[in-house]
């Protein structure tokens, strides 16, 4: 969405985007580069990536997961919102509300 002002009366529907379609989609569908430090033999640090996951593949790694969760939310809970749509039907549906909520916006500004 980038770094402009948001309007107050937008702010409640794009934070209900973000809670509902944005988040998901980057936690549960969206993979980023896992860094890996190497240290050469003069001691330069460099940063490698040679494994891609999403937030949740690596959060369910932990050895005690559970420790890390809210009391109320449990790990079959999140398997079930990560296996609930494939990697690209969750985009699809993410980009459509997008959409949707850039609509609104706009005709509001028009209106």
């Amino acid at each position: 969405m980038g770094y402009g002002h948001i309007a107050a009366e937008h702010a409640e529907a794009i934070g209900v985007f973000y809670k509902e379609h944005l988040n998901p989609y980057l936690n549960f569908h969206r993979p980023c580069g896992v860094p890996e430090t190497i240290v050469n033999a003069k001691g330069k640090q460099r940063r490698i990536y040679r494994w891609y996951a999403t937030p949740w593949e690596i959060l369910r790694r932990l050895p005690d997961l559970a420790r890390h969760l809210r009391p109320e939310i449990s790990r079959d809970e999140l398997e079930r919102k990560a296996n609930a749509q494939s990697d690209t039907q969750a985009a699809a549906s993410m980009q459509a509300a997008k959409r949707k909520l850039f609509a609104k916006i706009l005709r509001r500004r028009t209106a």
